[in-house]
């Protein structure tokens, strides 16, 4: 029998499950919607039981397709800061405050006084802020572990609670280059017995709880591994692999990940740093992207002027486009203006300039994070709406110097697949 290895994704709108085998194709495939979070001006919660039954129905649905018998190992991944509080069998004392939810506005402004800038912990989305919101009610009294989607979900899977992974765990204050939970959250009086022991995404947890193997038709041996946040599984799906590996996320704002041998960051630029094993994925995000472009032509109007690009040909105009004024990376300056003249009679030279423009604010990016010691970008893999583009593909090669490329794959549960596979990042 072949084996066979399966990665849970928890995403916003629904879970979803893929299975690949040793040679990391991809042989089945299954989703399931969840329920849209509760809303209530600033707070966003969910019933954690909600991610766990559609947990079970997508493994269900795809053992329609695949021979669940011949699964290996498990890796589940989540959305990022989103955070329960449970007892100590694992049950949820708490609704999951999801990765959106910004009520603890008054936590955060305690954690922005005592954490580093450089922390992961910052703001009051983040999951130390809602750790503290959640301690200040009387659910105190009864949460034993602080556990993120993914770590939950899997702790289901194998009957072990209090384990975490580098990535989901950086936004509850976790120090990722000393690799421990720093002394600073004890001025928070964070009590240290509620936070997860962190292991390296990949690593095993232990093997599927005999009951949920029966109820799921997985064999008993079957290996639960701590997973990832979604952006980081996103990334391990594009195969980028060495450093100087690069993905540009082409959609409404331009959000840029770069593979790293050491840590980069920039807390005035929003530049932090996950850990991938012994490598490092840097990122930083600028306010041009999609939404500078429709603030001048509508979708319709690009798709008709696109097969009309002339990328061989530059237009020489010396574009920086953003919607309003104000950026982040790779310049922080919050009044920035957009340079956007002069502005040809042209539609199409127009489309092209800005084009251009958003491809030389990806280089001066890149080169940002190589002046904060990143390495060298090698090449450029590209996910999102306009990757689709290939006048602008080409137009990024040129001025990006490296080769750029459309990535075959880039579903959050086949990267966490591929972490269930390796037994550790890339």
């Amino acid at each position: 029998m072949t084996p066979l290895f399966l990665g849970i994704d928890i995403g916003t709108s629904g879970v979803r499950a893929c299975a690949i085998d040793g040679e990391e194709r991809i042989v089945g495939a299954a989703s399931v919607a969840l329920p849209p979070p509760r809303r209530d001006g600033a707070a966003i919660d969910q019933e954690p039981e909600f991610w766990w039954q559609a947990t079970c129905d997508a493994i269900r649905a795809l053992g329609r397709s695949v021979d669940l018998s011949a699964i290996w190992r498990i890796a589940v991944d989540g959305t990022s800061g989103t955070l329960l509080l449970t007892d100590a069998a694992g049950r949820p004392v708490s609704p999951g405050l999801m990765y959106n939810d910004a009520r603890s506005t008054h936590e955060a402004a305690r954690i922005k006084g005592i954490a580093p800038a450089e922390s992961g912990a910052h703001g009051p989305s983040a999951a130390l802020a809602k750790l503290l919101y959640l301690l200040g009610t009387s659910i105190r009294t009864q949460a034993r572990h602080a556990l993120h989607q993914a770590d939950w979900v899997a702790g289901r899977l194998a009957n072990r609670f209090g384990v975490s992974d580098e990535n989901n765990a950086l936004k509850l204050g976790y120090d990722p280059v000393t690799r421990s939970w720093p002394a600073w959250l004890d001025a928070l009086q964070v009590p240290c017995s509620l936070l997860p022991e962190v292991l390296v995404p990949g690593s095993s947890i232990g093997t599927v709880d005999p009951k949920a193997a029966a109820m799921l038709g997985l064999p008993e041996t079957t290996i639960i591994c701590v997973g990832t946040t979604d952006g980081v599984a996103s990334f391990i799906a594009t195969r980028a692999s060495a450093p100087g590996d690069a993905v540009t996320s082409l959609g409404t704002t331009l959000v840029l990940k770069l593979l790293s041998d050491r840590p980069i960051f920039a807390p005035a630029q929003g530049v932090y740093s996950h850990r991938l094993g012994e490598r490092w994925l840097a990122g930083g995000a600028s306010n041009s992207g999609g939404a500078a472009l429709l603030a001048h032509f509508s979708a319709e109007r690009m798709a008709e002027l696109m097969p009309l690009l002339s990328p061989e040909k530059p237009t020489g105009l010396d574009y920086y486009p953003l919607p309003k004024p104000g950026e982040r990376f790779p310049i922080s300056d919050p009044v920035l203006p957009p340079r956007l003249s002069p502005r040809p009679a042209d539609d199409v030279q127009f489309f092209q300039g800005l084009l251009e423009g958003i491809a030389a604010v990806e280089a001066l990016a890149y080169q940002a994070l190589k002046d904060l010691g990143a390495p060298s970008l090698q090449r450029v893999i590209s996910i999102g709406g306009g990757a689709r583009n290939t006048a602008w593909t080409a137009m990024r090669h040129r001025i990006l110097g490296v080769p750029v490329s459309v990535a075959e794959e880039t579903e959050a549960s086949f990267g966490v697949a591929l972490l269930a596979l390796h037994g550790g990042p890339p």
